[in-house]
This record gives C-alpha cells, sequence and structure tokens, in this order.
C-alpha cells in the first residue's frame, strides 16, 4: 500500500470506526498473544496443534515495508520477501533471522503497488518453480487491470539482476483490492484473497494467465470467521497438502481447514479456526515453512519482530 493511500485508507478507516469492527485495537480479549483455545488440526498434515511463536530474528533495513513472505522450494530455511509499493523492485532472500542472503534487481516491469509473494510451478502441470509476485493492490478498487509478475526461482543465491514476465488479469465483477496471492503447489492453480470490510476475503481463482494476455478472476465463495469477529485479510499462505490455508489479519491469525481437499473450492467449505499470531505493528507477512510444519510471521517496518510459529 503506498504512503499515500495507506494515509487516506486508515483515514477511512477511522471515519467508519463508529460502524464498524472490522480493526479491532489489539488489547484485551482482541489482543493476538491473548489466550485462547486451540482447536486440533486432526485428520490433517503438518502441525496438530501449534506451539507459542518466538522471534527468530528482526526484519532488517533493506525491507522497510516487508509485505509478503514465501518459502523457498529450491533452498531450505530461505524465505523470498518484498517490500510494498514506492520501492525498488526487488526481492531479497532471507533467513528467519532477517539476514539478507541474495538481492535480486528485477525488471521488465513497472510495479504499481506489490502485495504478497508465492512460490509453485511455473504453470499447471509443470514441475519447474517460479516466484509469483501480486501486484493487485488497489485501496480504492479502482484499477482496471492488476498483473502477477512471474520469473523462475534462482537455482543459486547470489545477488542478480533477472527479467520477469507480466501476467495481467481482470475481475470479472469490477475492481477489487487484494493483498493476499494464494498457489497450489499440486495443481498450479493460483488465486488472490481480496481485502474488504464485509467479511475474512473473497476467494478469486485466475485463469488464462499469459504475458501479453489478460486473465480472468472469478469468484469461488468468501471466507468468514466465527460470528464475523475480524476482517481485512492482509496476507495468506497455502499448506504443501492443499488442506490448510493461512490468512492474516492486522491483529490475528486463522486456518482454514478441510481434510482431503482436492481444489481450492473444497478448501473454502471447511472449518476456520484461530491459531497463534504475533504482536507486531504492521502484520502482512506470513508464510508455511517448506515443509508445511509451522509458520513465520512477518511485519513492516525495520527492527519488528520476525516470528516463527512451530509445532506444539
Amino acid at each position: 500500500m503506498a504512503p499515500t493511500s495507506r494515509l487516506l485508507a486508515v483515514a477511512a478507516l477511522l471515519l467508519s470506526a463508529a460502524c464498524s469492527s472490522s480493526r479491532p485495537a489489539p488489547t484485551g480479549a482482541n489482543a493476538p498473544d491473548a489466550g485462547f483455545h486451540q482447536v486440533p488440526a486432526t485428520g490433517l498434515e503438518g502441525c496438530l496443534l501449534y506451539a507459542d511463536g518466538k522471534k527468530t530474528g528482526t526484519v532488517p533495513r533493506q525491507v522497510p515495508e516487508l509485505s509478503g513472505l514465501a518459502a523457498s522450494q529450491r533452498h531450505p530455511g530461505i524465505f523470498w520477501g518484498h517490500n510494498d509499493s514506492n520501492n525498488a523492485f526487488e526481492l531479497f532472500a532471507l533467513d528467519e533471522t532477517g539476514a539478507v542472503k541474495a538481492t535480486l534487481t528485477l525488471t521488465g516491469a513497472d510495479p504499481r503497488d506489490i502485495e504478497d509473494v508465492a512460490v509453485g510451478p511455473c504453470a499447471p502441470g509443470e514441475q519447474a518453480t517460479c516466484i509469483f509476485l501480486a501486484d493487485t493492490g488497489d485501496n480504492f478498487e479502482r484499477r482496471k487491470e492488476v498483473r502477477l509478475f512471474r520469473f523462475a526461482e534462482p537455482a543459486t543465491l547470489a545477488n542478480a539482476t533477472l527479467p520477469v514476465e507480466a501476467l495481467p488479469f481482470t475481475y470479472v465483477d469490477g475492481a477489487h483490492d487484494a493483498e493476499s496471492l494464494i498457489i497450489d503447489g499440486r495443481s498450479g492453480r493460483i488465486a488472490v484473497l481480496t481485502k474488504t470490510r464485509t467479511s475474512l476475503g473473497d476467494l478469486y481463482a485466475v485463469e488464462g494467465l499469459k504475458p501479453g494476455g489478460s486473465g480472468k478472476a472469478t469468484k469461488i465463495g468468501t471466507l468468514r470467521v466465527p460470528e464475523d469477529v475480524d476482517r481485512l485479510s492482509t496476507g495468506a499462505a497455502l499448506h504443501p497438502s492443499g488442506e490448510r490455508l493461512l490468512v492474516r489479519t492486522y491483529t490475528r491469525v486463522w486456518e482454514v481447514r478441510r481434510p482431503g481437499a482436492k481444489r481450492l473450492e473444497d478448501l473454502i467449505q471447511g472449518q476456520v479456526v484461530e491459531v497463534p499470531g504475533a504482536s507486531q505493528a504492521q502484520a502482512e507477512a506470513i508464510t508455511f515453512l517448506q515443509d508445511g510444519r509451522g509458520y513465520l510471521l512477518g511485519s513492516e517496518f525495520t527492527g519488528e519482530p520476525l516470528v516463527r510459529v512451530d509445532c506444539r
């Protein structure tokens, strides 16, 4: 989210506070680290229960607006992270301490508002992995077209300059703001989750992506938390099994669970439960660990903690 746009958006949220509880203050029962009863993830790959998060490091100065994280599929222990808008078009290879292991300078496009990153098959049916960046931020829902950027995940960790492919798409029902990119590693299918004050988000499957073309994003369902106590999703990550989906908001972390889910349409019908979060200033970034046994939480602002949540 651009700084000017962020100020306008914050002002709008303050004006609507009297009639909306979409971003409750992180105090008392709403605090991310307040105690709550975890629901066991019975019948699913990964953690049955999660432990409390532990600080592993801090957001480095190179990523002062850390907006998205994604676990590398080629380099164990490495996470790809990027800045929000109005920063250089770069991607950083980080470890969980926040140490920068490589900087990728990206060319071939002029991003407007990159909000998330994901790693998955370069195309459906392919074994090679690519990195996808979501240029999908649209605070006032005015963009006629948004884009993903795609490039092959590097085989080595080293500073490099790499070109990207731009994959434009439109929503079939009009413009939306989205800060969450989801890739199903089993099928290569891509989806985005919108950021809205009315729910945890609407999930849109993105089809027909190709350079120079225009893909289409079609709504496949809406995510809601129990009693609608939370909204405004800022990041998401799909488990390698495809049966669990983490969704982050400004104050909490939620997990959508559906044993046996074969497609995103199945998963979105699953149970939505709260899982451990972290106290971070601008809570936006989240990713499962490479093996799916835990997740890493990041935040905008240099020096904010990086927090890892493992199995209990």
